[in-house]
């Protein structure tokens, strides 16, 4: 069988080369894909094709695609947490730096520079009292979200000295083991807002983390603080942010997403969307992403899906079943019963639900004629249903 693969954006040749080309075929121009794979392309209006199978997301963040609406049509959309963990720590620490050291207003100060000779070194020994620094080592800074980046800062800013207080009440176990011992835990967001010097956030844009910086919490921060967002824009309320910055509060605001209001601000430090932009983490998040389309379009697994749980069911036959349908009582109780009907038996199964969806793999003793498989499809809260 041949799996149709449609790229959007520019994916590392990488993670391209994973797809066989004697199983797969990839392209931009592809008709009636069984898989999408995208970075930040924005498939809000994009029409899918019923034969749709996944959606794969070469990097962390998935707001460029509609999640709910894949859900729906059980289709599966993977990411690629922890790909581009070491790229975006860079910056964050690159971004401390620079906000502390004056690094970026120094380049300009010193790029403006026109004399030479004495003058100049005068102008030079201006400078350097102008942007006199100061260190991090027992400094505190507050990370808010303990992913796969969240703990590689928090462990880069404990290996500078720092202080380091983080926040994340859904932290996994997997998250808190590579998490140093000496990594504070606070009690709530505003717990750690009122006791950091710097703050870094690293969490998905949700209802629940929007405007995590506002105007009601810059009161209770301390004064010349310094706030990082390479996360999202919407994490923190611009204006309360650019008044902050005004009145002192704020020290320096770093931000990726740079909006006239933020690019016109002398404080603020704009980049262009660089967190997972390097070589390396474009390559990594490729080959993730193309790992786990395969792994999913042959053999049913899933990993690292954004709306479906984690399963994986080691083989016992040649002949597999997938069923994406709803997380409602009976579902098992239906699919076996038709399988039953039909003299089809079951070796081995897995059935796994995240929210209101749930997956099952079946491996059968033969295959499954189409006949039942429209039976199956036929149930009531199924969405779709692959054999393999």
């Amino acid at each position: 069988m041949t799996y149709r693969i449609q790229t959007f954006n520019s994916i590392a040749a990488s993670g391209l080369e994973r797809f066989v080309r004697t199983h797969y075929e990839v392209s931009s121009e592809c008709s009636k894909p069984d898989a999408i794979m995208l970075r930040s392309h924005n498939l809000h209006d994009h029409q899918f094709d019923a034969d749709l199978k996944a959606v794969g997301r070469a990097g962390a963040g998935t707001n460029n695609i509609p999640v709910e609406r894949l859900s729906e049509m059980g289709v599966p959309v993977f990411n690629a947490p922890g790909a581009n963990a070491n790229a975006v720590k860079e910056l964050v620490i690159a971004s401390i730096m620079m906000a502390e050291r004056s690094i970026h207003q120094a380049l300009v100060y010193t790029k403006a520079l026109t004399s030479s000779g004495e003058a100049l070194n005068r102008e030079v020994e201006d400078g350097k009292k102008r942007f006199v620094g100061r260190e991090l080592p027992g400094r505190t800074i507050g990370v808010v979200g303990l992913g796969a980046i969240g703990v590689e800062v928090a462990n880069a800013a404990r290996a500078l000295g720092m202080k380091v207080i983080g926040y994340d009440p859904s932290i996994t176990v997997a998250s808190a083991w590579r998490l140093q011992a000496e990594v504070e835990n606070a009690s709530s967001v505003d717990d750690l807002l009122n006791r950091s010097d710097f703050v870094t956030f690293h969490v998905p844009l949700v209802d629940a983390t929007r405007h995590m910086i506002n105007e009601q919490r810059l009161h209770a921060m301390r004064d010349g603080v310094v706030i990082v967002n390479l996360s999202r824009g919407a994490v923190v309320d611009e204006g309360a942010v650019l008044q902050g910055l005004d009145a002192g509060k704020i020290k320096h605001y770093i931000c990726d997403f740079p909006t006239a209001a933020t690019i016109a601000h002398e404080r603020v430090i704009t980049l262009p969307h660089l967190g997972a932009s390097t070589v390396e983490a474009e390559e990594n998040c490729a080959i993730m992403v193309a790992d786990q389309l395969r792994a999913f379009l042959e053999h049913g697994h899933i990993a690292n899906s954004v709306n479906f749980p984690s399963v994986e069911l080691k083989r016992k036959s040649d002949f597999r079943l997938t069923v994406s349908h709803f997380n409602v009582p009976n579902m098992l109780g239906q699919i076996s019963q038709t399988l039953g009907q039909s003299s089809v038996n079951i070796q081995h199964l897995i059935n796994e639900s995240r929210g209101s969806v749930a997956y099952t793999v079946i491996d059968t003793e033969c295959v499954v004629e189409p006949a039942t498989i429209e039976q199956i499809a036929s149930i009531d809260g199924v969405l779709r249903i692959r054999q393999l």
